[in-house]
C-alpha cells in the first residue's frame, strides 16, 4: 500500500492492526475490572467514588479499537476500495474517541471529591487504572492517524491513475502495469487480417478497390496501380 512517496509494507499494516486489537482488548478488560471495583463500594456518609470516566464507560470504547484493528487486517488480506473506506472511517472514529477519552480521564484525575474512608482504597486504585489508560490513548491515536494518512495517500494515488483502455481477448497483454501499449496486438491483427485471402475484409477490398487502382485476378492480396 502506497503512503505518499514512501511505502508501508504488509507486515507493518498487520502489526498496526494487531496492536489496535491488543489495545482495545486491554481497555475492555480494564473496564470490566473498574466496573467490579466501583460496584463493590459501600455507601457511606461521604458517598461513593464514581468518576466521569466510569459513568460514560470510556474504557469500553476499546470495542471500536478492536473493530478498527480487525478492519485494518482485513484490508490487507482482502483489499478493496470499500474495505479501505470503511477502515479509514473506523480509524477516524477511533481518533475522535481517543481524544475524548483522554480529555475525560484528565478531568477525572484533576478533580477528586471526598469519599467515604471505606471506599478510599477503591477510589485510589481506580485512579491508578485511569492513569494507565491515559498512556494508551495517545498510542491508539498515533496508530489510527498513521494508517489514516497512508490510506488517504493510497486512495488519492489510485484516483490519479490514467484510464486503462479495454482490449479484446485476442489482444496482446499490456507491457506495463498502467496499461501502456494495450490494444497494439489487436490493431496489428486487424491489419494482417485484411491482407489474408478469404476473410470478409479481403473480399470487400477486392470488390471495392480504391479509385485509380486495379485488383489482380486470382490474388486478392496484390493491388497494382492502374
Amino acid at each position: 500500500m502506497g503512503c505518499g512517496s514512501s511505502k508501508i509494507s504488509t507486515g507493518d499494516v498487520l502489526a498496526l492492526g494487531a496492536i489496535q486489537i491488543m489495545i482495545g482488548t486491554f481497555h475492555v478488560f480494564l473496564w470490566y475490572f473498574i466496573l467490579i471495583l466501583y460496584m463493590g463500594q459501600i455507601k457511606g456518609v461521604f458517598g461513593t467514588y464514581e468518576p466521569i470516566t466510569y459513568k460514560t464507560g470510556s474504557a469500553l470504547w476499546g470495542i471500536f479499537f478492536i473493530l478498527a484493528g480487525a478492519l485494518t487486517i482485513r484490508s490487507v488480506r482482502h483489499p478493496s476500495r470499500t474495505v479501505f473506506i470503511c477502515t479509514l472511517a473506523m480509524n477516524i472514529l477511533c481518533m475522535i474517541l481517543a481524544i475524548a477519552a483522554a480529555i475525560l480521564t484528565v478531568v477525572e484525575l484533576c478533580t477528586f471529591k471526598s469519599v467515604s474512608y471505606r471506599n478510599y482504597g477503591q477510589a485510589k486504585l481506580g485512579r491508578e487504572v485511569s492513569r494507565i489508560l491515559l498512556v494508551s490513548y495517545p498510542l491508539e491515536f498515533a496508530i489510527a492517524l498513521t494508517y489514516s494518512i497512508c490510506i488517504c495517500s493510497s486512495l488519492s494515488f489510485q484516483a490519479t491513475l490514467p484510464l486503462v483502455f479495454t482490449r479484446s481477448p485476442r489482444a496482446a497483454p499490456c507491457s506495463s502495469a498502467l496499461g501502456h501499449n494495450c490494444g497494439v496486438g489487436t490493431a496489428r491483427e486487424a491489419m494482417s487480417a485484411t491482407r489474408r485471402p478469404g476473410t470478409p475484409w479481403a473480399d470487400a477490398a477486392s470488390r471495392n478497390p480504391r479509385p485509380g487502382r486495379s485488383v489482380t485476378k486470382g490474388n486478392t492480396n496484390k493491388i497494382t496501380p492502374s
